[in-house]
């Protein structure tokens, strides 16, 4: 499988997502540039996701049918023809970091380019955009940020 660049200009791999893109702030999801989808890609895949939330992993961010050929999305919009599914805090779109206090949580990006759409339904949690996945993703990349109150 091939990857996926993913970059964001609002914090570097493994460093801190800024306060505004937290629940704790202005709540806009970041800025976010990729390359390196490779051909026959059907459409992306993003998903963000904390694993190091108290009850498991929390999904903060899932949009299918982004357009393939795009390469990002500015702070605070939506990935070009993506449908924003909800998130665990219950709505659609962008959840920010609001882990409880203590020690930093990990929120991880991934971007999958996959060869059909994903069969997801209601409101899928991220075990099921995982399972869905499976025999699908042509090639991924990964971006990790932190975030800590």
């Amino acid at each position: 499988m091939t990857g996926i660049a993913l970059t964001s200009t609002a914090f570097h791999d493994h460093g801190a997502i800024p306060r505004r893109h937290s629940g704790e702030g202005d709540d806009v999801s970041p800025p976010l540039a990729w390359s390196g989808v490779p051909d026959g890609a059907e459409e992306l895949v993003l998903l963000c996701e904390d694993p190091d939330a108290p009850g498991g992993t929390f999904l903060h961010w899932l949009v299918t049918g982004i357009t393939p050929t795009s390469s990002g999305v500015l702070e605070g919009a939506e990935p070009q023809d993506g449908r924003q599914w909800p998130n665990d805090f219950g709505r659609s779109g962008w959840g920010g970091p609001m882990p409880p206090p203590g020690g930093p949580h990990r929120y991880v990006f991934r971007l999958s380019a996959v060869s059909e759409p994903l069969p997801l339904h209601g409101r899928p949690n991220s075990e099921a955009v995982h399972r869905a996945l499976k025999g699908r993703e042509l090639a991924a990349g990964k971006l990790t940020g932190t975030y800590q109150r």
